[in-house]
């Protein structure tokens, strides 16, 4: 690669901003050694990004160096992408960059820039989810573009809203808050445990399905069982019904390859947090242009003029932003773009597949909540070992073994693991090494 092709290729890579290498020499010692420390994080993640982006043959040894370019604890075993996922070294960067650039200069003029940079990542998003950009709102995280669709559909006596049984809080509870008020009915879609085939999850919808269904919303993928949904077709029921089709993407964006226009669905909401592996405090609402004007905005402030007649933009007029935060969801698209959307997929694919099948072949008797199948699971994965209990389990994990997940309890009691493209084949034996320990 040429020199200057590399530097245009990193930039871009960096979100377009790079500190420089030089330090003032007015600063004060410890602002120095602060900025000395970033550049030297710059310099890292370029080299990690070019190595990664010039690799011909994709085996373990090129995950291994996809783990470099995060900055992972060495001794721990990270597998909680369901609820927070770390950020490359390359959007760290960008999220510090541009966090100093507004506490050293936080004038209006200064600050300018963030809106030509939200719009990139607006274009950026809209590339990366199949889907244009007027139809992108950057909102605050999963819950807020939650709340955004909850509270902003016209409901009332007469109308029903059909939930997954299975959906987050936010999709799920804030509808029965809403039609406690405003009078609505909500009704509840139950599938089969450690269902086998698509049929067994659509019949459900289908039937539960009445002209009265003004809105059917469900998780992509459940983050209390693993169970993938089929969006495509159960979006194309909804429609067929004369309904709104809401999908929560919470546990599809960033892991499965999410193509909004071919799923077809009205409303997608994710967070920047999660599988994308992107910054916190930020997050997608996806609204299909011919659904934009049965939505109501939930925030109305400075801005509203312009927003208000510019498709999906006008449900993210939320006052002062975290400004690096929205800008660095570019760097994050662009991080995923260097490996490549499907490779990633595949990649999450692979490791779950090789946890689910390790603790079968190694814990016969295990009770697993979510489907082997790859095409009925994405990259949660629920699961307890004979005679466990799920709690303490999960804080033997971590305490003894720095295998970080969550612990899950109810219908789905057990503990759950989600590998992302940070983890390393050698990870996932050691994880099931510790639980055949603990079991």
């Amino acid at each position: 690669m040429k020199t200057q092709t590399r530097r245009k290729f990193l930039n871009n890579a960096l979100g377009g901003v790079v500190a420089s290498a030089s330090v003032p020499s007015f600063m004060s010692s410890g602002r120095r050694d602060s900025i000395k420390m970033a550049n030297e994080g710059e310099i890292h993640a370029k080299d990690i990004l070019e190595r990664i982006s010039s690799v011909s043959v994709v085996d373990e040894s090129y995950w291994s160096l996809v783990k470099e370019a995060f900055s992972l604890n060495s001794d721990l075993l990270f597998m909680h992408a369901a609820n927070l996922c770390p950020s490359p070294i390359s959007v760290q960067n960008q999220l510090l960059d541009l966090t100093l650039d507004v506490d050293q200069d936080a004038s209006a003029q200064n600050r300018r820039k963030f809106s030509g940079l939200q719009e990139r990542s607006r274009s950026m998003l809209a590339g990366f989810l199949g889907a244009d950009s007027k139809e992108i709102a950057i909102v605050r995280n999963t819950s807020s573009a939650n709340a955004t669709v909850v509270n902003g559909l016209d409901l009332g006596p007469g109308d029903e809203v059909l939930l997954w049984d299975q959906n987050h809080p936010t999709n799920s509870i804030s509808w029965d808050v809403r039609a406690e008020r405003y009078g609505f009915t909500v009704r509840r879609v139950s599938t089969p445990v450690n269902p086998q085939s698509t049929e067994e999850l659509i019949a459900p919808f289908e039937d539960a399905l009445t002209p009265e269904t003004r809105l059917v919303s469900f998780s992509h993928i459940s983050n209390i069982s693993g169970v993938k949904l089929p969006a495509t077709r159960l979006c194309g029921l909804a429609h067929a019904n004369g309904s709104f089709a809401m999908v929560d993407g919470a546990q599809s964006f960033g892991c499965l390859e999410v193509d909004l226009h071919r799923i077809g669905c009205d409303f997608y909401t994710g967070s920047a947090h999660k599988w994308f592996l992107g910054p916190r405090e930020a997050g997608v609402l996806y609204v299909r242009e011919s659904a934009v004007e049965h939505l109501w905005p939930t925030h109305v402030g400075v801005g509203w003029e312009g927003a208000v007649t510019n498709g999906a933009r006008k449900f993210e007029v939320l006052g002062q932003r975290d400004d690096a935060a929205v800008a660095a969801v570019a760097t994050t698209v662009h991080f995923h773009e260097i490996i490549g959307k499907q490779r990633v997929a595949e990649r999450i694919k692979e490791l779950a597949n090789a946890l689910k099948t390790g603790l079968r072949e190694r814990l016969p008797g295990t009770q697993f909540h979510t489907p082997s199948s790859e095409g009925l699971s994405g990259g949660v994965v629920v699961f307890l070992p004979p005679n466990s209990d799920a709690s303490e389990l999960f804080s033997a994990l971590y305490e003894e073994h720095g295998v970080a997940g969550a612990a899950m309890g109810g219908a789905f009691t057990g503990v759950r693991l989600c590998p992302h493209i940070y983890n390393t084949m050698e990870d996932i034996n050691s994880v099931i090494q510790a639980v055949e320990s603990l079991a």
